[in-house]
């Protein structure tokens, strides 16, 4: 299981801008439980950890004890999922993160990634795969969340397949959020661009008609 040192900002703490230069992020840990702590944890411990949890992992703080008191030296780990992620919008980095610290038993719900395997045979024969959803909103235990949810599109064999929400298989404890009909991913026909003819200006044509009937005219022999 993934775990985090972090360490309990006081009133007398350094300014959140402090804390980055010193390679840190400033975050704050509540839950029903828990009473909201501000910490801080590692920039570089916490981005190894956020490429490997995403926000459906389950991630004990180190240095923390439930209600929010200091375990520095001892306590259990504070099981929690990384809730909300500020991202500087210059730089991408994470400026600020919330943790939500979960109970064993009491059901909380979140977003699971989903993840796309095999091949379709309708896309191998030339057709548009549309990926429509990426995540899918699920209740569970925190403890039986999965990391991630795959998608086996080789069941996309022609044109106007499709896979929905009911149609995934979802682990044992977990229930489905997302309306069932909602669509993941389909099959569509490539539709190839038609190249647009200017319509004739008709007023122009006739312009010039007249600007020929003239010129004959003129051109005619009296005799």
């Amino acid at each position: 299981m993934l775990t985090l040192e972090v360490q309990k900002r006081g009133a007398d703490a350094a300014t959140p801008a402090v804390v980055r230069r010193s390679g840190s992020i400033p975050a704050v840990v509540y839950g029903a439980h828990q009473e909201a702590t501000p910490i801080t944890v590692s920039a570089a411990a916490f981005g190894k950890v956020l490429r490997e949890a995403g926000e459906a992992t389950i991630v004990q703080l180190v240095g923390l004890s439930a209600g929010g008191g200091s375990a520095s030296g001892g306590g259990a780990p504070l099981p929690t999922l990384i809730h909300e992620v500020d991202l500087d919008p210059l730089t991408s980095l994470p400026r600020h993160v919330d943790f939500y610290a979960v109970t064993k038993g009491e059901k909380v719900e979140v977003a699971i990634s989903l993840v796309f395997t095999g091949e379709s045979s309708a896309v191998e024969a030339g057709a548009n795969l549309v990926k429509v959803l990426y995540e899918l909103e699920v209740e569970a235990d925190p403890m039986n969340l999965p990391h991630d949810i795959q998608v086996d599109i080789s069941a996309l064999v022609a044109v106007d397949d499709r896979i929905c929400a009911k149609d995934l298989a979802l682990p044992a404890g977990v229930e489905l959020i997302t309306p069932p009909e909602d669509v993941v991913v389909l099959v569509q026909e490539i539709v190839e661009e038609k190249e647009e003819v200017a319509p004739a200006d008709i007023d122009s044509i006739e312009v010039e008609k007249k600007g020929k009937e003239e010129e004959e005219k003129t051109e005619t022999p009296v005799e």
